[in-house]
């Protein structure tokens, strides 16, 4: 029996093909194959499907369907709908266009061939090609740390290139939004990334029972003495070490895994201790702070549900978060600043690895957010549904490797479409169509 997750990453619609060839020869050959995963082709080359859901987190964990892919279809749950074409992700009516634009000349890097590359600022510009094709040289190894050289940022060496020119003044900084985790503490987690506990804690500290005794926002924090369990020091968990084996984790005796003293467990808004609000979901939270008129709380959690993680809790560790999920929860923070003079280029690296159709369409939707404030966006991608959805892309290729570093294309999907010798062309024209 092989098991695999999510095979699919990081591949073109192309490579997909051929790893689809190579899990039926397993089958084929008496094995048993099983696949976690979310790419359409690969579910329609299935014998037997498995849907789980109908929703995430605390909201899932049901088997809603289950069968061929036919039957798969017809069935009721999100990715029925998007099967079916019920639900689906819209093709932009008009695409953004810019005056505006900073351009990346002879870029040589690995094996990139001096080309020169067009991105126009307020768009969703998308870096595409097969894998190996030299998308992650362009982006990652040059595009990105010439930026920060620019912003006087001399954290990396930028591969070759010859210049970076354009309308550099109109950008205040750059950001790269990876997969990797938003805390290195365990006791980090999404509210306090978002800044959104620090409200909480004040709001807590106002109660009449916290007043009487005195207590200041820093008693309901886990990560300074006062409030937190002296013996956990606000883990919840105690790890004992195993000399000849793997660590052992149990939950801590003293405060029952609720990190808090007590004492401090006493002081309840609305009922709801600080612990019982940590366990709440970001959705039940925000109805919870919107019904007793702490909207500005509610504010401040909306965009973790905008961009889809509705259902991770509040005091979730950010180790027990995947690349996805954190990457997605530093997208929240830069929605939740506003709207702010400073105009900024954001780099995003894959952003729907491991994610649903459904949470494509949301994270479309924080792009959009994104761009409405005057930033600009670039995305290393191989999702046909989120190239369909871009501005402008720069097709590299055509092949992988020695055959690939070449610009097959630039420009609008449609103008991406109809170039013969892009495999990304190729495939886009199906979704077009």
């Amino acid at each position: 029996m092989y098991i695999l997750d999510e095979p699919s990453i990081g591949l073109h619609s192309r490579d997909n093909e051929k790893l689809i060839v190579v899990l039926k020869t397993l089958r084929d050959l008496g094995n048993t194959v099983i696949v976690v995963e979310h790419d359409q082709e690969i579910m329609r080359a299935a014998d037997h499907l498995i849907d789980i859901g109908p929703e995430a987190g605390t909201f899932g964990g049901q088997v809603v369907a289950q069968g061929t892919y036919p039957e798969i279809v017809k069935s009721k749950g999100l990715t029925a709908d998007y099967l079916s074409q019920t639900k689906k992700i819209e093709i932009p009516k008009k695409r953004r266009l810019s005056k505006k634009k900073i351009q990346l000349i002879g870029a040589r890097e690995h094996n990139l061939k001096n080309i020169t590359i067009d991105i126009p600022l307020g768009c969703l510009t998308l870096v595409t090609g097969v894998s190996g094709s030299g998308k992650t040289s362009l982006v990652k190894k040059i595009l990105y740390p010439a930026l920060l050289r620019h912003f006087d940022i001399y954290s990396e060496k930028p591969g070759a290139f010859s210049a970076l020119e354009g309308d550099l003044n109109t950008l205040k900084g750059v950001e790269f939004i990876d997969q990797n985790p938003i805390g290195r503490s365990s006791r980090s987690n999404p509210v306090t990334y978002l800044k959104a506990y620090d409200e909480i804690r004040t709001l807590y500290s106002r109660m009449p029972l916290a007043k009487n005794r005195n207590y200041q926002p820093k008693h309901f924090s886990f990560n300074v003495d006062g409030g937190r369990c002296d013996h956990c020091k606000g883990e919840g968990t105690l790890t004992i070490e195993m000399q000849f084996m793997a660590d052992v984790v149990l939950e801590c005796e003293h405060c029952d895994g609720k990190r808090f003293k007590k004492e401090i467990l006493e002081v309840q808004f609305n009922g709801i201790a600080i612990d019982q609000l940590l366990n709440m979901t970001v959705d039940d939270a925000i109805a919870f702070f919107e019904s007793h008129q702490a909207n500005k709380i509610s504010q401040k959690l909306k965009p973790l549900k905008d961009v889809g993680l509705g259902y991770v809790t509040l005091g979730q560790s950010s180790a027990t978060l995947s690349g996805g999920e954190a990457q997605r929860i530093k997208l929240a923070s830069f929605i939740s600043q506003g709207v702010t003079k400073e105009k900024l280029l954001f780099i995003f690296d894959e952003p729907t690895t491991g994610l649903h159709f459904h949470d494509i369409k949301k994270l479309l939707s924080s792009f959009k957010a994104l761009l409405e404030r005057g930033h600009s966006i670039v995305v290393v991608e191989h999702n046909l549904d989120l190239i369909k959805c871009a501005d402008h892309i720069i097709d590299l290729g055509p092949e992988a490797g020695a055959g690939g570093g070449s610009l097959v294309g630039q420009g609008t999907p449609e103008d991406i479409a109809k170039i013969k010798h892009s495999h990304t062309g190729q495939y886009l024209a199906k979704k077009l169509n």
